[in-house]
């Protein structure tokens, strides 16, 4: 049994002065157990009572303030308990002093009647903080409502109990009052311990029970105080000491775990609700019995106290509702967020409202980011939201998804066309989007995608609502039609498209991509001088996808960032390894929209030829046309950057676009791709012969380098050859393939075609 006593302390609790507690708490309730019950006495005498206790509460002090100061856990409920021990103290100390000072016996004795009271709140707010969170921040520590209780209770016991030719009504009000206090002290705390989170642990927390018999000893010597006739008969001398001994034992014993409720505003408002009915009958019944003006104000008191703790009830209310609102409203904007429109739509299903939701995405919306600053782009989308406001009906709900995304939410009369309806409301949000916006002290023109879908008749619910618009939004995004109304039918495939973008940004870093390389062969001489890297996504559970299956979702879902950066990692990392083992090749790269409006990409480029000791002519970045015409500016600024760098760059697909002599004359491109379209018709077409002839000796004129794509056939080639064509690439000579596979290639496992 020691052995088990001793495993419950903490480890170097010191059980010398636990012992020294012991050795002085029990004595002294045993001499005034014995003197309280001995023929002819009431009380020990405070001359002898009171120096005991004063020694064992030093010793309780010196124990809590070990256990604050060598015990990290649970710092607010030992604080309070040590701060209450030394007003205890103090307490003690006074009245053991008054006993050598002519006064009545009563008079030196009321500091220690007192000191239940004065203990109370800090006691309190121990046993609170012990038993639930911080998170009542008007009142932590539940002050009000259990000062309120006290003056109750002491309210009530004084109308039922201090009437005239009583014993107890020949008391000092003082000294009675002390009593009722001293009850009503300790049934408040007993029953705040009796709700310790520890108490539903079967037990477990030993500490826990010690509390519960602390504040337990306390109200029965209370209560046989008050039936003795007062504090000179009464029974605290027997229970002080053994209330210690129980206080400094859970002091010293270890901390098991227990999760602390939240501050419960109901249970709070309960009980102060309580405390005014309890405090507003007694001064009824005060009034009809003629109770003493204490009982009466105390009942006043309690019932003001009670009120107050309410008020602070209502204003935690006040901010609960309003963080409740800051929780339903995208901050930005001051719409509703994602939270308020999956509410909306459970709500309006749950009532059988058909539903319209609209989902749009601001189009171009990083390329206004990037140009002009985070501080303009959320101007741009402010003033998106006041320009949609005006397109909605009454009932409608407009919300801001995050990024650059809104919706709007719809609910529909049960007689309405529902497609007609969502795609009307799809063109009302679209149309709001065709005059410019005024950015900064610009006019800056951005359109939208939208997607739009209903609820119709298999009851989908808000996630799967959301999802579906999402569906049509990038149908919309993708064809450049505007709004596109959600086709179980059409879009069934497209469902996964969230899972895929999510399944990318977990590629990205995981090394999924991977590089296949197409020969690009000198016409004249037969040589390959060069590769063209094409990124492929070996995805682990559908197998080797192509670029058209991911490359569209990144650019829709601004993945095309780090992609290009994981592939341009990936293709010089490739070219240092070949010029290692002395493989003198160029590689081609391609870039996207996103990619010529990002003015650090040359530096990051730059660095990372550097780190690799790879020359920058030998990595050549091919643009489309029709990423040149995102943003003309823009990207002749950052395409200059990379010819001062070093690094080539070609225009891809040539002759596709617009406005291509006005490229050829302002950037400093160094290739010409003629798009596949012109070689496959190349010996069929005499138009088409005619464009290939006069732009390879345009851009020979300008000395550029021109490559075909797509060349299949021998007789092409040999055609290419004539018109002064100086690259071929095509499946004539090889189709992409792995690194690997083009070193077997390139060693003769599969001769050129020339």
């Amino acid at each position: 049994m020691p052995g088990r006593v001793h495993s419950r302390l903490l480890p170097g609790a010191p059980r010398w002065l636990l012992g020294l507690v012991a050795l002085v708490a029990l004595p002294t309730a045993l001499l005034a157990t014995a003197t309280r019950l001995a023929p002819g006495t009431t009380a020990p005498d405070p001359r002898l009572f009171l120096p005991l206790l004063l020694v064992l509460h030093v010793l309780l002090l010196a124990l809590l303030w070990w256990r604050v100061r060598s015990v990290a856990t649970e710092l607010p409920v030992w604080n309070r308990f040590a701060l209450g021990a030394a007003v205890f103290l103090l307490c003690v100390a006074a009245s053991a002093v008054l006993q050598f000072v002519p006064v009545p016996r009563a008079v030196a004795l009321a500091p220690l009647y007192w000191s239940g009271a004065l203990v109370f709140p800090l006691w309190y707010g121990a046993l609170v903080r012990w038993n639930r969170h911080s998170t009542s921040t008007a009142d932590p520590n539940d002050a009000l409502n259990g000062i309120s209780a006290i003056l109750a209770i002491v309210a009530i016991l004084d109308v039922a109990l201090n009437r005239p030719g009583t014993r107890l009504g020949e008391l000092p009000w003082w000294e009675l009052q002390a009593v009722f206090a001293q009850l009503a002290v300790g049934a408040v705390v007993l029953g705040t311990a009796l709700t310790l989170p520890s108490l539903s642990g079967m037990g477990r927390d030993p500490r826990t029970w010690l509390m519960v018999a602390a504040q337990a000893l306390w109200v029965v010597s209370a209560i046989g105080t008050l039936v003795a006739g007062g504090q000179a008969d009464g029974w605290g001398p027997v229970a002080h000491p053994l209330v210690i001994l129980c206080l400094a034992v859970a002091a010293t014993c270890r901390s098991r775990r227990s999760a602390p409720r939240p501050a419960d505003a109901g249970a709070a408002t309960i009980g102060a609700f309580v405390v005014i009915l309890a405090a507003t009958g007694t001064l009824a019944v005060g009034a009809l019995v003629d109770a003493t003006p204490l009982g009466i104000w105390c009942a006043g008191a309690a019932a003001v106290g009670a009120g107050l703790r309410m008020a602070v009830n209502v204003r935690d209310l006040a901010q609960l509702t309003a963080t409740r609102r800051e929780a339903l409203t995208d901050e930005l904007t001051g719409l509703a967020n994602r939270r308020a429109l999956l509410r909306h739509v459970e709500e309006l299903t749950a009532e059988g409202t058909p539903v319209a939701l609209a989902l749009l995405d601001v189009d171009k919306f990083k390329e206004v980011n990037d140009a002009l600053g985070h501080a303009a782009g959320d101007e741009l989308l402010g003033l998106v939201a006041r320009r949609l406001e005006p397109a909605l009906r009454a009932g409608d709900l407009l919300c801001r998804l995050g990024g650059d995304e809104f919706a709007v939410v719809a609910a529909l009369e049960p007689q309405d066309p529902q497609t007609e309806a969502a795609l009307a409301l799809g063109t009302r949000l679209h149309g709001c989007m065709t005059a410019p916006f005024p950015v900064e002290g610009m006019v800056v023109h951005v359109s939208a995608s939208i997607g739009v879908t209903t609820t119709g008749s298999d009851a989908a619910g808000s996630a799967q609502l959301l999802r579906r618009a999402d569906v049509a939004m990038y149908d919309a995004k993708r064809t450049g039609i505007g709004v596109v109304r959600y086709d179980g039918d059409r879009h069934a495939d497209s469902s996964g498209h969230l899972a895929l973008v999510e399944e990318l940004r977990r590629a990205l870093p995981a090394g999924q991509l991977v590089l296949h390389h197409q020969p690009q062969v000198d016409v004249r001489t037969g040589r390959v001088h060069g590769v063209e890297a094409l990124v492929r996504w070996a995805h682990p559970e559908r197998g080797l996808l192509g670029p058209a299956d991911f490359l569209p979702l990144a650019e829709v879902h601004g993945l095309m960032g780090p992609l290009t950066e994981a592939v341009l990692a990936r293709a010089v990392e490739q070219l240092a390894d070949w010029r290692s083992r002395g493989l003198e090749l160029r590689m081609s790269v391609n870039l996207s929209a996103s990619n010529l409006l990002d003015a650090g990409l040359p530096a990051r480029i730059g660095a990372l030829l550097d780190e690799h000791g790879v020359p920058a002519a030998a990595l050549v970045l091919e643009v489309t046309e029709t990423v040149l015409l995102t943003d003309p500016d823009r990207s002749l600024a950052v395409i200059g950057a990379l010819a001062e760098l070093g690094t080539p760059v070609s225009i891809d697909d040539f002759g596709t676009g617009y406005s291509s002599l006005a490229y050829l004359r302002d950037m400093p491109v160094a290739e010409l791709k003629l798009d596949r379209t012109f070689t496959a018709d190349l010996l069929t077409d005499p138009r088409t012969e005619a464009i290939v002839a006069s732009t390879i000796a345009l851009a020979h004129r300008l000395g550029l380098h021109v490559v075909a794509e797509g060349v299949e056939q021998e007789a092409t080639l040999d055609h290419l050859e004539r018109l002064g064509c100086d690259t071929s690439q095509g499946y004539l000579h090889s189709r992409p393939v792995p690194a690997e596979a083009l070193e077997a290639w390139l060693a003769g496992l599969g001769a050129p075609a020339r």
